[in-house]
């Protein structure tokens, strides 16, 4: 389990005064204003910076990090990922687990037959798509259906394939 959870990504300055736009990825958007450190990934490690929320609309949270001052300063760090120690995440809903805690489990069928490791989650509809990366290298995606990965186990670091339910939903690299 990662000890860092990335929470969002600073996309520009807003302002002339230090202030960013930061698009979020937490599930709760209230806990921005919540968290006042939050962590940079520098040469392998995680470096803390300051938050300060000034607002959050239309799904964008405005804040001021670290020492910024100027927009020149935002422009440091820009597309730069933010992440929140696991200690002060909230923990994950019932039945739901981190995305973090997903990637690089591998997918198995009931068999024990290796399908590939999860490389990615998708998130851009009702239903998130999950990225794997195939034993022969070549990659397939299939959303995440209870019915096509009915065992979930991060912990074991495997999820479990239903594969004739799979084969319908998957697609498969050429």
């Amino acid at each position: 389990m990662q000890d860092y959870l990335m929470i969002g990504v600073v996309l520009r300055p807003q302002g002339v005064h230090g202030e960013c736009r930061i698009r979020p990825y937490a599930a709760d958007l209230d806990r921005f204003a919540e968290w006042k450190t939050l962590y940079l990934e520098e040469n392998g490690g995680y470096t803390p910076i300051g938050c300060a929320v000034h607002r959050i609309h239309d799904g964008i949270v405005y804040a001021t990090l670290g020492d910024c001052a100027t927009p020149e300063d935002v422009e440091r760090l820009r597309n730069r990922q933010l992440f929140i120690d696991r200690a002060h995440a909230a923990p994950p809903a019932e039945g739901s687990v981190y995305i973090a805690d997903l990637l690089g489990c591998e997918a198995v069928t009931r068999e024990g037959t290796s399908l590939g490791v999860l490389t990615d989650v998708l998130q851009h509809g009702s239903v998130d798509t999950w990225v794997f990366r195939a034993p022969d290298g070549g990659t397939w995606m299939a959303p995440a259906l209870l019915d096509a990965f009915p065992e979930v186990d991060p912990e074991a670091r495997r999820i479990t394939v239903h594969e004739p339910r799979l084969r319908e939903v998957a697609v498969f690299e050429d």
